[in-house]
């Protein structure tokens, strides 16, 4: 229970139904270590877990805080710290879904003799064919399945999203008619946790004090190498940023290629930015074990991706996917996540993009 809207109706909807509820709240970082000065927001501010217990009282059900700062610092914030400095982009409430709160839950379940887990998270879960299959939330404008391609099989049998077959003006009216006027109308937040202000740049200079000095003053090139101007430092920098290079060219350029080794970072026209494949890794595959042989799929390279048709096939632990029309600024250390109509046949961490030959025979032979 994070406080919000979508965790608090999923209790209630639960508790209604006849379930013995726990609430747990998880705290996973100290919002005053981030360097914000604004008020707290967020599922680890003491508001939001302030509301979380008011709920539980209130319906009389057992409330918990299971204070997760260790475990989430040492995978997710250690990992978001080396991906930028890897030069590539993370997607750190994937990481914290599948290594974190999954398991974390799962543990304190366990422990209570909790039979099942349940989130606010606007997505479906079934069982077929010995797998447990993630599908899109009802409400595709909420759909929060591509954040949850990491979760294991074991931990999505015992996985409920109540929310994920409704839309989200839906549970709004629900909070209402259980009387949660206010949670109706609560701004819901966006931000990474531990990012509030939204200031990655910011965030890694406080976690490393001399990052500065030390990468600023690298050259920005063109994909001739020809040398355009001076950068702060490749970490600063994201595949498809266009705004806050500090430079003026007479043109909008863009970020296209990152390479730590050189501290160079490459700019081109929007343009340069597509491609039309990639190579994924560290891959948990849901609706099949493994994919066998080529098979078409919808792609998404980010959250807001719509997703683009292609062709995936697996080889051994990665899996290369062919898009059918180019795709504009896929980054690596994003995830990508494969749909079969809305089931999600699995995901990974982008490796690498790269253009193959415009003529390529995206067919099975």
């Amino acid at each position: 229970m994070s406080g919000g809207i979508d965790s608090t109706v999923t209790a209630v909807m639960l508790h209604e139904q006849g379930y013995e509820v726990v609430g747990i709240t998880m705290k996973t970082w100290d919002y005053a270590t981030s360097g914000g000065s604004k008020k707290e927001t967020g599922c680890c501010s003491l508001d939001s877990i302030n509301d979380a217990r008011a709920v539980a009282v209130d319906l009389g059900f057992n409330h918990y805080i299971l204070d997760i700062r260790n475990e989430f610092g040492n995978h997710v914030i250690d990992n978001f710290v080396e991906e930028y400095m890897a030069g590539r982009t993370p997607n750190p409430c994937v990481l914290c879904n599948t290594h974190i709160k999954w398991e974390a839950l799962l543990k304190r379940a366990d422990a209570m003799d909790c039979e099942f887990i349940a989130t606010g998270h606007y997505a479906q879960v079934r069982a077929e064919n010995d797998r447990y299959i993630i599908s899109k939330g009802l409400d595709e404008n909420k759909d929060q399945s591509y954040v949850l391609w990491g979760v294991s099989q074991d931990c999505l049998s015992r996985t409920m999203f109540p929310v994920g077959k409704y839309h989200k003006p839906d549970i709004k009216q629900m909070a209402r008619d259980m009387g949660f006027h206010e949670l109706a109308n609560k701004n819901e937040s966006y931000e990474i946790c531990f990012v509030p202000d939204n200031n990655y740049r910011g965030f890694l200079k406080r976690k490393d004090e001399g990052l500065e000095e030390r990468v600023k003053g690298g050259n920005f090139i063109d994909k001739n190498g020809k040398v355009l101007g001076k950068h702060e430092g490749y970490p600063f920098y994201t595949i498809g940023q266009r705004k806050g290079l500090g430079i003026a060219l007479g043109k909008p350029m863009f970020v296209t290629e990152i390479f730590p080794d050189t501290n160079t970072v490459m700019l081109g026209e929007e343009a340069e930015l597509d491609r039309n494949a990639m190579t994924v890794g560290k891959l948990n595959m849901h609706k099949y074990p493994s994919i066998d042989s080529k098979m078409p799929a919808i792609t998404k390279v980010r959250y807001k991706h719509s997703g683009e048709s292609s062709i995936i096939e697996q080889t051994g632990d990665t899996l290369t996917v062919e898009f059918m029309t180019k795709v504009s600024a896929i980054a690596p250390g994003q995830s990508a996540v494969f749909y079969e109509g809305n089931d999600v046949i699995g995901g990974g961490i982008i490796l690498k993009n790269y253009n193959i030959d415009a003529n390529a025979n995206f067919s099975d032979n």
